[in-house]
């Protein structure tokens, strides 16, 4: 920028905006950043006190604000994305489709490591719909170097920043554990549960089947519904570290490679996620029952989208794994699974 009398300033690109206040009757910009100052325009501006402007000193190879971001914007974008129409130099990220989002973080650090580069985005894992606002990027002079905006594409081209992942509509198998409610006296409430949160991430619970207290049992209700085709297997009940609580030795003896036992997530600690060759068997404690939201919504929705979770990830969750259990819960618009 440089500063410049306002009778020399006709043909200069102004660097700012420039309030115009007559009381009573208006306060605003009456020019903004970018505008290309006028003849007509200087009786304005010394009117409204303005002796001298800061002005936009550019190259013939500089590129300007809309431009830049445009042009980052469709390197950053996955498929599924579409891109606004620059304001004032800013580009939003909208989604189309349904699915988990996903954000590459390393790369985004690497992005915005320039300091003319800005790039915002909503936090990652979470399921996004259609028209929901994902991210917004701008540069932040109103011109920028080229060089500027090749070393960011340059970086955008090692991968995809910002991308939708669909949920895949799985068939999913459900074992239903405790002596209780396997020999009918209590009538089992976790199956209706299931069916509608799988449900509502378009996959289909295709079936229950019960077992007692008794790993051999529930290893083999596990092997039928694999028999059966199902792409994964949620165990209830049974998940605490009680004695007789069998559901994670019987998902073991079942064959599973256990990821991890027990997660840093409240409500979820005693999850429980295996795999049987490339199948999640997931154990799912009490609480994703019912809690409004809990370690489900935050694990199964990834595997969903075909994800393979490792032991790290569940740890990660520490850092925001604490459900606050408001009044009103909002989530996925909150802190809880995001660090």
């Amino acid at each position: 920028m440089k500063e410049i009398a306002v009778e020399q300033a006709v043909g200069t690109v102004l660097a700012h905006d420039l309030t115009q206040i007559i009381p009573g009757e208006y306060k605003g910009a009456k020019f903004k950043k970018g505008h290309v100052i006028r003849e007509e325009d200087i009786e304005i501006l010394l009117s409204m006190g303005k002796k001298h402007l800061y002005v936009v000193e550019k190259d013939d190879t500089d590129v300007h604000e809309n431009e830049a971001a445009l042009r980052i914007a469709r390197k950053a974008a996955g498929e599924g994305i579409r891109l606004t129409e620059p304001s004032e130099g800013k580009i939003e990220l909208i989604a189309e489709k349904r699915g988990l989002l996903k954000v590459d973080e390393e790369l985004l650090i690497d992005l915005i490591d320039q300091d003319e580069i800005m790039f915002a985005c909503i936090h990652e894992n979470i399921v996004v719909e259609p028209g929901q606002k994902l991210a917004g990027t701008r540069v932040i002079p109103l011109f920028v170097e080229e060089a500027v905006v090749k070393q960011a594409e340059g970086v955008l081209d090692r991968r995809t920043l910002i991308r939708i992942e669909p949920l895949h509509s799985l068939k999913i198998g459900v074992v239903t554990t405790g002596s209780e409610v396997y020999s009918g006296k209590i009538k089992d409430a976790f199956g209706p549960v299931l069916v509608k949160k799988f449900g509502e991430l378009g996959s289909t619970v295709v079936k229950q089947l019960f077992a007692d207290d008794d790993e051999e049992m529930i290893a083999d209700c596990i092997r039928q519904l694999i028999d059966m085709g199902v792409d994964m297997i949620g165990v209830t009940g049974g998940m605490s570290v009680d004695p007789d609580d069998k559901t994670p030795s019987g998902i073991r003896k079942a064959g599973g490679y256990i990821v991890t036992y027990g997660a840093p997530v409240l409500p979820g600690a005693m999850f429980m996620l295996s795999y049987i060759d490339d199948i999640p068997v997931v154990g799912l404690p009490g609480c994703v029952m019912y809690s409004r939201t809990s370690v489900f919504d935050l694990i199964v929705p990834r595997l969903l989208a075909g994800e393979v979770i490792t032991r790290r990830d569940i740890k990660k969750l520490g850092h925001g794994g604490l459900c606050l259990n408001c009044e009103e819960c909002v989530y996925p618009n909150c802190g809880f699974g995001k660090a």
